[in-house]
């Protein structure tokens, strides 16, 4: 009975769908997918249609033409969105007298309702969008297909993730809810995968970039946008509208299990595991949180980097705004203060002075006070209450607030940059890997300078480790710092200090060894920067990682060397490849979260090369030995299907 009312609503829906088309000339072809999500909630929603196909006609209402009225077909419709029909469709719904549907139960429901919308949407970005751009690209050559990449980061996991496993999974458990009232334990297993979109989300930003460019840039982008745009398919919403769903599914997640927590009874079976469930659903969204944090916080950024004229030796992607505001300049030959701006970074304080034409930048910088070495108190002057100094390298400024609290304010702010940059100064890094992925520990601060340090190998970096910038045998060349036998660039090893372990003579040393030992303070605080998305650790031991060796990189997508690289999946991110150009680097060359992924032998008949592939992406790698190609192909199998360690005891993926 309840099949037999599920079919017939949703043949009704087609019905109204398909006639609304052949009575408007010109109307847009309707795609099922979204329509047959929102209109039979509860319902398994049929395969999604592609987004240029058209209903048949007498495949749907037969070959005989019906007198039904187009104001007849809007109520239906209207009456086939109402609360009303959806309680209808949803199973379980009608009850006996005195019978009521549990609350617990409509929240799980609400849950698939909206999870089969998400991934119909997903579908649409992935295999619609994605999918007509990359054609596109490929045929037309009138804008990269990386470009096309790097706008739609890992929708394709995403997509794999929640249409082959999340969405099944509360399927089976709502259909078999009178036998397994519970869904903590199916969020549990697979809440962990939610941390992937953490990667989306700090693509975000740039992925907006990247579209509005090559839409105003190419054509050919533009006209694909549009048509897909127009289409039932997209409800006339834009791409970037689309893209935004990612971004608010986790907190979505987090809303609906807390409900749900709520309404269990205090003796219900699934209430240990609904909070352990929402404990983790909230450990993913604080990992979504925090990369939309960073998102906004480089938009803030980069509006103050506008308004204060785009100047190079300023903007720094890296630097943290901590306060702005007005305050007075107190006049050496001047009796009355004059007005000025203050920008609080966390390594300088810029002193600006205000534009009369705003046009374009709106303060004009004056003097750049690095942090490093700054000092601030508190004046006594009668003459000009709420007064301040800034002693830094380059200048000393009285300065007057408007109010007590706002001195105040001021003075907390400056102390706690200069505390923060003064803590950064006299710490190091914990430790680096050595060549055969022993733990190298770096000299702890009181020995440098007094013994000889162990040097890192040039072969096991590909990059400064300091700034990270990549070496070259012209512009860029490798250093050994004589104190901590860091792999240096020039720049960053451009001083000099006396080593006791040399008998005092000054010797080549890196930045922050410079800075221990002589206890100068630099004119740039080099070392400040933040973490970049693929400075992860190669973790050459095998004790941090499930599997690593060297592979040989095929084919034109590494670039026309073919080089070998080192590549890992990391045991704390055991659903990633990381490939690396050696094994002492910092940042990855790239990295290819590998769920959903196929794992296929290679087609050159060379028994020790193998593929990933997914959604038109390929790469191609070569194992060094047959036994090698073997566990690699078994690990990324085991990755590409979702399993991850839970212990430390589970070896290897390959195992």
């Amino acid at each position: 009975m309840e099949g037999a009312r599920k079919e017939k609503l949703a043949s009704v829906s087609n019905l109204v769908t398909v006639f609304e088309n052949s009575r408007t000339p010109g109307a847009a072809p309707r795609a099922h997918v979204l329509e047959a999500t929102h209109h039979s909630p509860g319902c398994r929603p049929p395969p999604p249609a592609g987004p240029w196909e058209r209903p048949s006609v007498e495949e749907a209402v037969g070959s005989r033409p019906r007198t039904v009225s187009r104001r007849y077909l809007s109520s239906l419709k209207s009456k086939l969105s109402s609360g009303t029909w959806r309680k209808s469709c949803q199973p379980g719904t009608h009850l006996g007298p005195g019978m009521q549907e549990p609350e617990e139960k409509r929240i799980v429901q609400e849950l698939l309702v909206t999870e089969q919308a998400y991934v119909a949407r997903l579908h649409l970005l992935d295999q619609v969008f994605f999918q007509e751009l990359l054609k596109e690209a490929r045929s037309s050559k009138a804008f990269p297909e990386d470009v096309v990449r790097l706008i739609f980061s890992n929708i394709s996991s995403i997509y794999q993730f929640h249409a082959q496993f999340f969405l099944p999974e509360l399927q089976r458990r709502l259909d078999d809810w009178s036998a397994t009232p519970r869904i903590g334990d199916v969020i549990q297993k697979l809440a962990p995968f939610l941390k992937m979109y953490s990667e989306y989300v700090k693509n975000f930003e740039r992925a907006a970039e990247l579209l509005a460019t090559w839409t105003e840039k190419s054509p050919q982008f533009q006209e694909v946008l549009t048509r897909i745009q127009s289409s039932e398919a997209s409800g006339s919403l834009t791409l970037q509208h689309h893209m935004l769903e990612p971004v608010q599914r986790i907190p979505r997640y987090e809303l609906l299990l807390k409900e749900y927590v709520q309404k269990l009874p205090a003796e219900a079976p699934d209430r240990a595991d609904a909070q352990k469930a929402l404990d983790m659903i909230f450990s993913a969204a604080q990992h979504s949180n925090a990369a939309i944090t960073e998102m906004e916080r480089l938009q803030e950024l980069w509006e103050v980097y506008q308004r204060l004229g785009l100047e190079d030796d300023i903007v720094d992607p890296s630097n943290t705004l901590l306060r702005e505001g007005p305050v007075l300049k107190i006049s050496f030959r001047r009796s009355d203060p004059i007005e000025r701006y203050l920008f609080l970074f966390n390594n300088m304080l810029l002193y600006c002075v205000p534009r009369v034409i705003q046009v374009g930048a709106h303060f004009q910088v004056r003097t750049r006070i690095d942090v490093a070495g700054m000092k601030v108190r508190e004046l006594t002057d009668a003459e000009f209450p709420h007064s301040f100094l800034v002693s830094g390298k380059q200048r000393t400024l009285e300065l007057q607030a408007r109010s007590q609290e706002e001195m105040i304010s001021w003075m907390q702010a400056c102390q706690a940059a200069i505390d923060q940059i003064e803590k950064r100064n006299e710490t190091f890094k914990a430790a680096v890997q050595g060549p055969e992925g022993d733990v190298q520990k770096e000299l702890q601060s009181e020995e440098l300078g007094l013994r000889a340090p162990q040097w890192v190998r040039d072969k096991m970096v590909t990059m400064c480790m300091r700034c990270q910038e990549p070496f070259n045998a012209l512009t860029r060349r490798r250093h050994h710092c004589r104190a901590c036998g860091y792999v240096v660039c020039a720049r960053c090893s451009d001083y000099r200090a006396e080593l006791k372990y040399d008998d005092n003579r000054p010797n080549r040393v890196c930045f922050s060894c410079y800075t221990f030992l002589t206890g100068n303070v630099l004119p740039e605080d080099k070392d400040d920067r933040r973490r970049h998305i693929l400075e992860k650790g190669s973790t050459a031991g095998s004790e941090q990682s499930l599997m690593c060796s060297f592979l040989q990189l095929v084919g034109d997508k590494w670039g026309k060397s073919g080089s070998r690289g080192w590549c890992v999946i990391p045991r704390d991110d055991p659903l990633v490849l990381y490939v690396y150009a050696a094994p002492q680097d910092i940042r990855a060359h790239t990295s290819i979260p590998l769920l959903g992924y196929q794992v296929t032998a290679g087609p050159q008949g060379d028994p020790r090369v193998f593929q990933l592939q997914q959604s038109g992406q390929l790469y191609t790698f070569k194992a060094e030995t047959e036994e090698l190609r073997g566990r690699w192909m078994k690990a990324m199998e085991r990755a590409a299907s979702g399993w991850s360690p839970r212990g430390p005891n589970d070896g290897d993926l390959s195992d």
